[in-house]
């Protein structure tokens, strides 16, 4: 056995066995985090894209599960597709937007257009405002699994998290991935050997910002609220910080980084 799936395997046995030793609550709040520490990630540390807006797509899609579980009464399950989707398109967009500059230029354009949709979510009445969208119902998972069953809960986002996790082990060592590594050493010899970096660079956003949209979504049913703190520019910096502290540029380093700050936060305040 490869030292790689040992290391899966390790993980989620601990994923397994965690909720009986500690706090199952706190565990999901990491996960969830430490799923966007790895949207980030793949970004960041593999692309050499440093965005300050992220929390646009992690709160945005946070607010539109909820909505559509609580409002529209759908379930979980779609509601929190709805979430990876509006993820996705935002990172179309705002990628689209962004990628034409580098470097410092390119952090500030995402945090204008993050700033941007924070004022969309506190001025729209369907987000609640300041009071947020509070009550959001965990429903039942393909209408069989009672969700509001906290150790239920957990093992759904345990298995959110891991599906995230193993899709970005899969594209930083696909040939796509060689290429994000190539433009984050140096991009202008990626060019000069005939890849459309600007391309390359888009689908790493989308893909990053699809999972930070997926995070946000399992984040407001665990906790049944979506809030402006989710999309402040203060989420973006938070992640950035568990990405920092994990490692950039590592498949682990994301999880432990998150679960340093989410540690911090809980005991430390």
């Amino acid at each position: 056995m490869d030292r790689t799936r040992l290391g899966f395997l390790v993980l989620l046995a601990a994923g397994l066995v965690a909720p009986f030793v500690v706090y199952p609550v706190f565990l999901m709040k990491g996960l969830c985090f430490a799923l966007f520490a790895c949207a980030l990630n793949l970004l960041l540390g593999y692309t050499g894209l440093l965005s300050f807006g992220h929390a646009a797509f992690f709160g945005s899609a946070a607010y539109l599960a909820g909505h559509a579980v609580k409002v529209w009464g759908v379930s979980p399950e779609l509601g929190i597709l709805a979430g990876l989707l509006l993820g996705l398109g935002l990172g179309l967009v705002f990628g689209a937007l962004a990628i034409r500059r580098q470097g410092i230029y390119f952090a500030m354009i995402t945090l204008a257009l993050a700033q941007m949709v924070f004022f969309v979510c506190l001025q729209a009445p369907q987000t609640g405002g300041e009071d947020g969208l509070q009550g959001i119902p965990r429903g039942r998972l393909f209408g069989i699994v009672d969700l509001s069953d906290t150790l239920a809960m957990y093992y759904f986002v345990l298995a959110v998290f891991m599906a995230g996790f193993l899709f970005v082990y899969r594209v930083v060592h696909s040939p796509f991935g060689r290429v994000l590594k190539a433009i984050r050493e140096n991009e202008a010899r990626a060019v000069s050997v005939g890849y459309d970096t600007n391309r390359f660079k888009l689908i790493a956003f989308v893909l990053s910002a699809g999972l930070a949209g997926l995070a946000g979504a399992t984040k407001a049913l665990v906790f049944q609220l979506a809030s402006l703190t989710d999309v402040h520019w203060q989420m973006s910096g938070e992640v950035v910080l568990m990405a920092l502290i994990g490692g950039v540029g590592t498949i682990y380093g994301p999880l432990v980084g998150a679960f340093i700050v989410v540690t911090m936060q809980n005991y430390l305040s």
